[in-house]
């Protein structure tokens, strides 16, 4: 059982979760300081911890299920665990069913206006692995669905949507739409012979990068006028700084020449993004509320 749900862990890209849940917490911790004055409990942090690893479990496995057939003709995937046999489709369902009760879960013991937006939620999670099926936009309904994490903790604490909720939900799907097109990069020649939808693939690596950028520079200023809107201080600021050399190095490392850092611009570069801006919200608003 153990050597399964090992395999499972790994087929699924735990260690990924690290992208959406920092935004996840930080929306949390800015949707609370800024609509009801003070941090969010503990309880309430569990829960969206509990949320979001259901929610992202589910929604990778589903993701590897549904491509279970393309990843075996996929030199770069061949060796996952469902086409190199190493654990079997109804194993694997059994976690999806799992991993959705504890987001269901999960989302009960927070606001209600989490549970009745959880089917919407619910519906990005699946929908977006058939998307490259069929429109080359699958990018931008990955970042979308990504974008729910810091929308999904600001409302799980408040109740409530608001404009700078709104602005840091467009701010982390254009960040996660972008890094997704990078990383789309490696599949573009696999995509057009298999006659799968992509940027890369209708357009070209160049014009992708180009798209990529394009988008980066959008987070960049969503996550600035976060600062204005929710009146965050130079703390933040540091941390948004130290984001921007982040994403230009991200986009330094990768050219239509040479992807051979592709993987290190996808995970490392944005993955450690995300936890400097969570860090130093975090410390912006303990320094704000207890000087």
């Amino acid at each position: 059982m153990f050597t399964k749900l090992k395999i499972f862990l790994e087929m699924i890209k735990f260690e990924h979760s690290v992208f959406a849940l920092p935004f996840a917490f930080m929306g949390a911790i800015l949707g609370s300081v800024v609509l009801q004055g003070h941090l969010p409990s503990w309880a309430q942090i569990g829960w969206i911890t509990l949320a979001m690893v259901g929610a992202r479990t589910a929604a990778m496995a589903l993701n590897r299920v549904i491509d279970q057939a393309i990843d075996k003709r996929n030199p770069r995937t061949v060796n996952r665990a469902i086409p190199a046999g190493l654990i079997s489709v109804p194993q694997v369902i059994i976690y999806i069913i799992i991993s959705f009760a504890v987001l269901f879960w999960a989302t009960y013991h927070l606001s209600s206006l989490s549970m009745k937006l959880l089917p919407i939620a619910v519906f990005f999670l699946v929908f977006y692995s058939y998307t490259k099926r069929f429109t080359w936009t699958c990018h931008f309904f990955l970042g979308l669905t990504l974008g729910l994490a810091p929308l999904g903790g600001w409302i799980a604490v408040t109740g409530h949507f608001t404009w700078a909720s709104i602005i840091f939900f467009l701010t982390v799907a254009c960040w996660s739409s972008g890094f997704d097109l990078i990383y789309a990069c490696q599949d573009a020649e696999f995509d057009r012979a298999e006659g799968l939808h992509s940027f890369p693939s209708r357009f070209g690596i160049k014009a992708a990068l180009i798209t990529a950028r394009v988008l980066h520079v959008m987070t960049a200023v969503g996550l600035v006028s976060l600062f204005f809107i929710t009146h965050l201080s130079w703390l933040y600021l540091i941390g948004l700084v130290i984001a921007y050399i982040l994403l230009f190095k991200e986009h330094r490392m990768v050219t239509p020449q040479d992807l051979s850092k592709l993987n290190t611009a996808f995970f490392t570069m944005n993955g450690i993004l995300s936890l400097v801006m969570f860090t130093f919200t975090l410390l912006d608003v303990l320094v704000s509320q207890y000087s």
